[in-house]
């Protein structure tokens, strides 16, 4: 592939080690609003760990001749760029696959430029660690105008169904859907229909006419646009909520981008949005009670495409928007939450918001006189690590500095500890001399980073 504009890239998540086979996962810069539709391709490769020596690459965007390329049009593989993997990659040592969380092409909001359901964007792919051939791939956005990139790395479990254990992968996603897969072929556990969305109305763009919709598990998060959703402490609350959706065009999930008009709508309501649902964070899996714990956060934001003279996409992001009333989430609480996932029945055990109800919200004058329950935090995402008996959370980013230890069955809270900082990684644990110790870093804007570590008593 050639390219008339080169972007930077580099990679966010470390290679992947396995035996002598050192994988390297591209990165790029976000394709909110690029400069041009060409960009450099977030291709895959392999080296040998002893001799630093290309081993394979995966075109994440086919070449012209390979499997996929014809799902770009008019040959637009040949100079769309993105597809990296910025989200870590899995690993099953004993089948010998590499699991890649690919993401979205150039660019994010508009497709016009590339028309097709773009392949392997969006995707996770299996390969093979030796030689990186392709064994299958599942594809949960077709032609992504949402930055609907996949957001973590596939979690590898060993579940039962119908009393049958399977070697299962599980991929968590901003718009809310847990896409649970055989990890050997790549078929969906249960169902997942190709179900009708909406047409994209912005000049050039034709939106993909069908989406993936798992049937099991449920979303973890509000999906679309749903009146019922709105929020409800007070009726004024509620009509006021009302009045802010209606500047908005409205309509279910992967509602397309509108373009900015005068005399027009604001832009298409856009739930979640895209750094809603599931991100980085990623889930958390009891090999025991065959649990998996999500952490998600609840937000609509606004999609819109203006004209870009600038650009050779002719349309690129419009403004961003926020969603609120009276300087409250639109939608009912909890804001953040952890969810429980029984993987064995694809039902969810329970599900507690994570953290507690910020001042803005509890001092908010249109709440005067309600007595609230926990909303959760605002925006948080849970860091999450599963121990034998418990599960440990911190509140992330913009987040209180305390982790809590939750009770796998219930969701309960056993116990919680102030730390120095908002906790900035996942936690880890590890044994010295019989005693078992969970390490995480914590910072804040005004201290630097920290490196902390707790013993369990």
């Amino acid at each position: 592939m050639t390219c008339d504009s080169i972007q930077s890239s580099g990679n966010r998540s470390p290679p992947r080690v396995y035996r002598v086979t050192v994988i390297v996962p591209p990165a790029l810069e976000e394709g909110f609003v690029p400069s041009s539709m060409r960009n450099t391709p977030g291709y895959v490769m392999a080296f040998d760990a002893r001799t630093g020596k290309q081993k394979w690459a995966f075109h994440t965007v086919p070449e012209n001749g390979e499997p996929g390329a014809e799902t770009w049009e008019q040959k637009s593989n040949t100079y769309t760029g993105n597809t990296g993997v910025w989200a870590p990659i899995s690993v099953d040592p004993e089948l010998g696959y590499a699991y890649l969380p690919v993401e979205t092409p150039t660019n994010d909001y508009y497709g016009g430029h590339r028309l097709g359901s773009n392949l392997f964007a969006d995707s996770v792919v299996c390969l093979d660690l030796e030689t990186g051939k392709q064994i299958w791939h599942y594809q949960v956005t077709h032609h992504d105008i949402w930055n609907y990139d996949l957001p973590s790395a596939p979690a590898l479990v060993n579940m039962t169904v119908a009393r049958r254990p399977v070697k299962a992968l599980v991929q968590l996603s901003k718009q809310g859907y847990a896409y649970v897969l055989n990890r050997v072929t790549g078929e969906p556990i249960w169902p997942i229909e190709e179900r009708p969305v909406p047409a994209s109305d912005v000049p050039g763009e034709r939106a993909w006419p069908t989406q993936p919709h798992p049937t099991k598990p449920a979303p973890y998060e509000y999906q679309g646009y749903v009146e019922n959703d709105l929020i409800d402490f007070t009726p004024h609350l509620r009509a006021e909520a009302i009045s802010i959706a209606m500047q908005y065009r409205l309509g279910p999930l992967f509602a397309p981008p509108s373009e900015i008009k005068a005399n027009g709508t604001k832009g298409t309501w856009y739930n979640p949005g895209s750094t809603g649902g599931a991100l980085w964070q990623a889930g958390g899996f009891d090999p025991e009670n065959q649990y998996f714990f999500i952490p998600s956060k609840t937000g609509p934001s606004v999609a819109t495409i203006r004209n870009d003279p600038k650009s050779d996409m002719r349309f690129s992001r419009g403004p961003r928007a926020e969603l609120s009333v009276e300087g409250l989430p639109i939608l009912k609480l909890p804001y953040s939450r952890i969810t429980a996932l029984n993987l064995n029945t694809g039902e969810y055990a329970w599900v507690v918001p994570l953290g507690t109800t910020p001042q803005s919200v509890a001092q908010n004058p249109a709440l005067s006189g309600i007595v609230l329950p926990n909303t959760g935090g605002i925006g948080l995402l849970a860091t999450l690590l599963v121990t034998k008996t418990l599960l440990i959370a911190g509140e992330g980013w913009g987040g209180e500095p305390i982790i809590r230890a939750y009770d796998k069955e219930t969701g309960a809270v056993v116990a919680e500890v102030t730390i120095p900082g908002e906790m900035g990684s996942m936690p880890m644990t590890y044994m010295v001399n019989g005693k078992q110790y969970i390490a995480f870093t914590v910072g804040t804007p005004t201290k630097p980073a920290e490196l902390v570590a707790l013993a369990l008593e």
